[in-house]
C-alpha cells in the first residue's frame, strides 16, 4: 500500500466548510491536504444553493441561528467581499394565511435582532396580491457568487500552503497507532498483473466535511452513523420579468417560495418550501452500515408547481421564463426541522481520537466553526502538534 505519513491532518471534501478548515488548520502550521471527489473545489452543495448571504431575517423562530447570522453577516462581506452581490434591492413578505408569523411579530423580531427593516415603497408594495400578502419590508440581505468564492478559497489554500487533490475519493477510514489512515478509492481495474493497492494518507487528525456523504464513509469504515435526513432539491433557474430583474423576494413564513439573483448564471433561482425538495430519506444509526446511497434525479421539474403558486402571491412572476434547474442533495439534522434551525454539526472524536465529522447548515455560519476549532486547538501550535 502506497502511504504517505508525514502528515497532521486530511480534510475530506472540498466544499467551503473544509476548504476553510484546511486553511485554519494551515495557519497554526499543520501540514494538511484536502481531498475532493469532484474535479473542481466548491463544486457541489457550495455551489448549488440560492446563494444568499443570511443576515437573519429568515429565522423568526430559531432566534440562536438570527442572532448568528447578524453576528457573522458583517464578517463575511468583510472576507469575501469580492464574491458579494449586491446591486439588488431584497423584500421580505409576509403571507396572510397560512404563515407562522404575523407582520407585527416579525417586526418585532427583527427589532430584537437589530435587523435593519423599513416598510416597502408602494411601487414594490403593488407588485404583490393584497388579498394574500400582508405587509411588505425592504431589509438588507445580499448574494454571493460561488465562482468568485471559489476563487477567493483557492488563493487562501494557496497562502498557506495546504495541498489540494482533486478528482480523489476517500473510500475508507482506518485507525491506527498515532492517528488514522485515509484509504483512497482503488484504481480501476486492469490486465495481470493485478493492479497495486490503493494509497492511503495517514495524519493524526481526519475531519470529514462531506456534507450529504458524511455517512457514507462512516458506514464504509465500520464506524457510527449520525442521524441526518436528506432531501433531493430543486433549484429553478429563471430570467424574471423586468420590474423584478433587480430584486430578491421572500415569502415567508411558511409553504412560500423565494427568489433570488444567482450571479454564476446570470439568471434568478426560484424555490418552494413544498417543491423544491423532491423526495427525502434518512440513514439509520441503529443499523450499522445503513447509510442511503444518492437516489436518482427525478424524471422531472417542479418548476410548473413553483411558479403557478409564486404567482399567486406575486402576480408578475407567471412571465418568468424557465431556463435550467439546479439538483443538490439537502441535508439537515432532524431536530432542525422543528424550528427550521441552522446549526453546525461538530462532532469530535466520533469513533475514535482525532476523527471530526462537521456540517455547515449555511455558508455564512463559517465563523461558528472557527469557534469550536479555536476550543479544540489553542492558537499558535506548532506543527506536528496541532
Amino acid at each position: 500500500m502506497v502511504e504517505v505519513r508525514d502528515l497532521d491532518a486530511v480534510v475530506i471534501g472540498g466544499g467551503f466548510f473544509g476548504c476553510s478548515i484546511a486553511a485554519y488548520l494551515a495557519r497554526q502550521g499543520a501540514r494538511t491536504v484536502v481531498l475532493e471527489e469532484g474535479e473542481e473545489l466548491l463544486g457541489h452543495a457550495s455551489y448549488a444553493n440560492q446563494a444568499r448571504v443570511h443576515n437573519g431575517y429568515h429565522y423568526p423562530r430559531a432566534i440562536l441561528t438570527a442572532l448568528r447570522s447578524r453576528v457573522n453577516f458583517p464578517r463575511f462581506l468583510a472576507d469575501y467581499g469580492p464574491s458579494i452581490v449586491e446591486d439588488f434591492d431584497k423584500y421580505y413578505a409576509i403571507g396572510k394565511t397560512a404563515s407562522k408569523v404575523t407582520a407585527a411579530q416579525f417586526h418585532a423580531f427583527c427589532r430584537r435582532i437589530e435587523a435593519p427593516l423599513e416598510p416597502a415603497p408602494p411601487e414594490i408594495a403593488r407588485l404583490f396580491n393584497p388579498d394574500l400578502i400582508q405587509d411588505v419590508f425592504r431589509v438588507r440581505e445580499c448574494a454571493f457568487d460561488a465562482l468568485k468564492l471559489r476563487d477567493l478559497v483557492l488563493g487562501e489554500l494557496l497562502e498557506t500552503g495546504v495541498t489540494v487533490r482533486t478528482g480523489c475519493r476517500a473510500d475508507r477510514l482506518r485507525r491506527v497507532a498515532g492517528g488514522w489512515d485515509v484509504v483512497l478509492a482503488s484504481p480501476a481495474p486492469g490486465p495481470p498483473p493485478a493492479p497495486a493497492p490503493a494509497p492511503a494518507l495517514h495524519a493524526r487528525y481526519v475531519f470529514n466535511c462531506t456534507y450529504a456523504s458524511l455517512n457514507r464513509i462512516l458506514a464504509r469504515s465500520g464506524l457510527p452513523l449520525i442521524p441526518l435526513k436528506h432531501e433531493m432539491t430543486e433549484m429553478a433557474l429563471v430570467t424574471p420579468p423586468d420590474e423584478l430583474r433587480h430584486l430578491g423576494v421572500t415569502v415567508m413564513c411558511g409553504p412560500f417560495f423565494s427568489t433570488m439573483p444567482f450571479p454564476p448564471r446570470g439568471l434568478h433561482t426560484l424555490s418552494h418550501v413544498r417543491y423544491t425538495p423532491h423526495y427525502a430519506w434518512r440513514d439509520r444509526p441503529e443499523a450499522p452500515g445503513m447509510a442511503a446511497e444518492e437516489p436518482p434525479r427525478p424524471p422531472r421539474s417542479h418548476f410548473p408547481e413553483m411558479i403557478r403558486d409564486a404567482a399567486r402571491y406575486l402576480p408578475s412572476m407567471r412571465r418568468a421564463v424557465y431556463r435550467d434547474s439546479i439538483w443538490q442533495v439537502k441535508t439537515v439534522l432532524p431536530e432542525s426541522e422543528l424550528d427550521d434551525s441552522r446549526p453546525i454539526l461538530f462532532l469530535k472524536d466520533h469513533g475514535g481520537p482525532g476523527l471530526f465529522c462537521i456540517m455547515g447548515g449555511k455558508i455564512d455560519n463559517v465563523y461558528d466553526m472557527y469557534q469550536e476549532l479555536d476550543l479544540t486547538f489553542p492558537k499558535g501550535v506548532a506543527r506536528g502538534s496541532v
